[in-house]
């Protein structure tokens, strides 16, 4: 088994092959991976999405052939009703849906259905009303590190979500998120999706969705919208200063 997806809602990656370390990553419901490594029942993957590595349980996934890897369908809300197995599960947004047409997808040898909202997200052409739509949604989620889901997201796990939803890969971490795109030199010149990233020590550390040039969302204990200016984001509730800008860059 060369290959594999995610046939859980959320399945978390850890950093070694063990409950007790670390989540370091999550995969979605229908996020696929490379099998890079095997220790007892731990799988060590790649995920195909952004290259990233990590360990998962080998009862969170499935085998699947080379033809299912390339998926466009998304689940649309916020928590996603499908059935396996005459089961209901619930999915996070931003699932994949492999092999999904007609109400039913196929992952491997698992067939289900879905009869809720989902779209192609290679015919999303991202905008300023699409972002909104998005993150206002996700409003109040708690931080978790290593989160992908509105139960529990990081700040470079929000973007990405984000972003794939929106037809857009980015890879995992906010330092290597910082790496794409093009830079935009002044946050005047901002627009709706861009994202600004935060140092500390000359390290990113930290990154959020603007939503225009005076305002970002993003996860910092929770997904919340802040101010921002030149020098960085004044917290809404405290008026400090909490993190320092460092770039800006844009995606499409």
């Amino acid at each position: 088994m060369e290959h594999a997806a995610c046939i859980v809602p959320a399945a978390p990656i850890r950093k070694k092959a063990s409950h007790k370390v670390e989540m370091v990553n999550q995969l979605l419901f229908g996020e696929t991976m490379r099998i890079l490594t095997r220790k007892n029942n731990w799988l060590k993957v790649q995920s195909l999405q952004d290259n990233y590595e990590g360990w998962i349980r080998n009862n969170l996934i499935t085998g699947i052939e080379e033809g299912f890897l390339n998926n466009s369908f998304v689940a649309g809300q916020l928590i996603n009703a499908i059935t396996v197995k005459d089961m209901k599960m619930h999915v996070p947004a931003g699932s994949t849906l492999p092999g999904f047409a007609n109400n039913t997808g196929k992952i491997g040898n698992l067939i289900y259905e879905f009869k809720g909202f989902s779209f192609n997200r290679n015919e999303i052409k991202p905008n300023e009303e699409i972002v909104r739509q998005l993150t206002m949604q996700w409003l109040n989620a708690p931080y978790l590190w290593g989160g992908r889901t509105p139960l529990g997201v990081d700040c470079s796990g929000f973007v990405q979500v984000m972003f794939k939803m929106m037809g857009i890969d980015l890879l995992r971490d906010a330092r290597q998120q910082a790496g794409q795109g093009i830079r935009i030199k002044k946050l005047e010149d901002a627009q709706s999706g861009d994202l600004a990233f935060f140092d500390k020590k000359d390290k990113i550390m930290h990154v959020g969705i603007l939503l225009n040039s005076s305002q970002i969302i993003h996860a910092s204990g929770k997904v919340r919208i802040d101010a921002i200016d030149e020098k960085g984001i004044n917290h809404g509730d405290t008026g400090k200063r909490t993190h320092s800008l460092a770039a800006i860059r844009r995606y499409w």
